[in-house]
Order: structure tokens, then sequence, then C-alpha cells
């Protein structure tokens, strides 16, 4: 008999925008929780107007919003909170990420909401949390990478920067969908849902463990390095006749493998200046310049077939175009199609993988696509139609 998806059975109620709420329900969809993401009629999530780069569609939202059902009412509404109210008597999780107050005003504030059902899971997902001097300060994720230190400890020595990808909002994201799934697993045992706060501050500082107990034990900051490494090396972007190659030693073993397997120089193995990772980090220019010049003498396909052979970290530095035809995605068959109102759309699949079963890739909504059919499903009528 086929294995069922994980979530199965379980709906999620979602009262969302950008990325870090659409993150952590898209992951639950992925696990085959039904997600009924409520927007503004006529406007919806704003993300959807990011950018207009998928044939129309903007990439942030079809990145985070398949397999979900959009409903599109007004909360100001009679109408738009007795449809939530009755979506939230059927549903086993409710989340968010609105502004600090917003709930109140909508009166769907969660402890009432679990004083009434107290098997329901809710969740709220804010900037910097439900307390504290900054509870009521508009929070994007580059404004809390620089907050959390994320940007102190990002860049060159001389450039400070956000990283590429929104990691505050994805840390965030992925703390609310872990938090859900184990309050609905605790759930199953003691019968008792949960209220759940996951601020976007708090997440980037625990991503920040390293640089935070160096200061706080060491008593010095952790430097922007670029593609180096503070603590390891040789741990860096090295050029090869034709490129580069990224290599990354992190032990004495390693080192020996690579001066005598891969550059054929044994006399550096034990050079008292190389031969500890404590004995490189402190004389890294030299190593880095010879390091270099032996990496020089290799194309990047060469070198990077002898590292590999010689169990040597290492990585070429591929483009945006470069991973869209990775070889890694291509033979594990990680492309699937997506549905979607402008025709079918190309998405890699979750990163979870069953043995039994495979994760779907739901369809990207149109704005309120599915609102008939759950009005319908609830009994319901729009006064407007």
């Amino acid at each position: 008999m086929p294995a069922g998806l994980p979530l199965e059975g379980i709906t999620v109620v979602a009262l969302e925008q950008a990325v870090a709420g659409p993150l952590a329900t898209r992951h639950l969809a992925d696990l085959g929780a039904r997600v009924i993401k409520i927007e503004k009629p006529g406007e919806g999530d704003f993300a959807r107007r990011y950018d207009v780069a998928v044939r129309g569609l903007a990439t942030h939202f079809v990145w985070l919003n398949r397999g979900k059902e959009s409903l599109a009412i007004d909360l100001k509404s009679d109408h738009g909170r007795e449809v939530v109210a009755a979506l939230l008597a059927r549903a086993d999780v409710f989340l968010h990420n609105t502004a600090p107050g917003a709930l109140a005003r909508l009166g769907l504030e969660p402890a009432a909401l679990r004083a009434t059902d107290p098997r329901l899971v809710t969740l709220a997902i804010s900037g910097y949390g439900t307390s504290g001097p900054r509870r009521d300060r508009k929070a994007y994720d580059m404004l809390v990478q620089a907050e959390s230190g994320m940007v102190a400890v990002t860049g060159t020595p001389d450039t400070p920067t956000k990283t590429g990808v929104p990691n505050a909002d994805i840390a965030a994201g992925c703390y609310a969908a872990m938090s859900v799934l184990s309050a609905l697993f605790r759930r199953e045992r003691t019968g008792e849902g949960a209220e759940i706060d996951v601020s976007m501050f708090d997440a980037a500082v625990e991503w920040m463990g390293h640089p935070l107990l160096m200061q706080l034990y060491g008593g010095r900051p952790v430097p922007r390095m670029g593609l180096s490494h503070a603590a390891i090396a040789p741990y860096d972007a090295y050029p090869t006749a034709d490129g580069q190659v990224l290599i990354g030693v992190q032990n004495d073993r390693g080192w020996r493998a690579l001066v005598n397997d891969v550059f054929g120089a044994p006399e550096h193995a034990d050079d008292p200046r190389f031969a500890t990772n404590v004995a490189r980090v402190e004389h890294r220019a030299e190593l880095d310049e010879l390091v270099a010049a032996h990496t020089r003498r290799h194309t990047t396909g060469d070198l990077d077939a002898r590292l590999a052979a010689a169990g040597i970290p290492a990585a070429q530095v591929d483009g945006t175009a470069d991973v869209l035809g990775h070889p890694q995605l291509v033979e594990r068959d990680r492309w699937r199609p997506v549905a979607s109102e402008v025709g079918e759309l190309r998405g890699t699949l979750p990163p979870m993988i069953f043995d039994d079963v495979e994760l779907p890739m739901g369809a990207i909504p149109a704005l309120g696509e599915h609102t008939d059919a759950i009005l319908a499903e609830l009994g319901l009528t729009d006064p407007g139609a």
C-alpha cells in the first residue's frame, strides 16, 4: 500500500506576506498539509508584485507559495471575520506574520483562539519578537541581518554586505515550520496545541553562534574574510590556469594530502609554518601564496578532479546559470513541473526526501482562485457576489 504524505489531514490557515511566513507554510504544504492562504482582495500578498520575471509572475511568490489555496476576503468586514472563524474552527494550525497588534484589531488573538480550541497550534512570526524595545519596528531581512551582526561578518575586510539570499527570513521560516511540526507531534501525545512565537532577529542571532562565541569568550570580532575563513586555512578561492577553485582544508591530515597527493610537494607537509592549522592561520599570507603557486599550474577541471580523488573538500564557483543545469540536479532528477495561472513552470523538489513517497509540487495559486470553493465548503456565500 502506498505511503501517505506526512501531514496529510492537517489544515493550516495562513495570514502571511513576503518570505518568512510563506516559506514556513510552503514547507508544510510540501509535506502534505492543506494550506489556505488568506489574501486581501485585489492586492494579495505584496510579494506578488515584487517583479514580473516568471512570465508575469513574481519570483518570490512562485518560490514560496506552491501547493496553497488562495482565499481572497476582506478581514475588516463582518463577512471576512465570519469566514476566518469558520476556517479556524476546522484548522489545526494558524500561522501569521502580521504586524504587531494587527491580530488584536481583527479579533484573532492567539490566546483567545486557543481558549476556544485548545488543540489549535498558533504561530506568530515577527521581526523582533512580541516584547522588547524593538517590538514595533519594521523588520525587513536586510535590517535584521544588520542588527543581528550577519552583515558585520559577511563581505570583504573593506566592504560589509548582506547575503545574496534573505537569510534572516529563511531562518525564521525554517524554525517556524520545525516548531509547528514539533507542536503537532506533542499534540498527538497530550491533546494540547500550542502558542508559538518565532522572531527573525532571534533566528538570525542563533545562526551567528560562532562569531558571537568568539566575541564573548575570545574578546574579539570575527573579521570579514570574503570567501576565506577566520579560523581555518587554506580555505579560500585559489587561481587556476583558466579560472578558480575553492579549497577548504579543515585538518592537518587534509593539508598533508593536499601537498603530497595533489601538489606533489611533500616538502611542505611538515614545514613548521604550515604543519598545523594554528600555524597555517598565523602564516596565512605565505600559505595562500604557496597554494596559489601550485593551483595556477592546473586547469580548473583538472585541479577539481585531482582534489576530489585526494578527498580534499573543493568546489567550482558556479553562477546561477550554471546551477540550473548542475549535474547533481540533473542526474538525481530534481526538477519537476509546477502548474500556475501562466502555464507549466519548473521547480526543484523539496529538500526532504522520503524513501516511500515523493512530496508534491502543488500549483501556484492565482489571487482568490479558491475563494468560491472554500466558501461553498463552509456553507457560506460571498455577499458581494
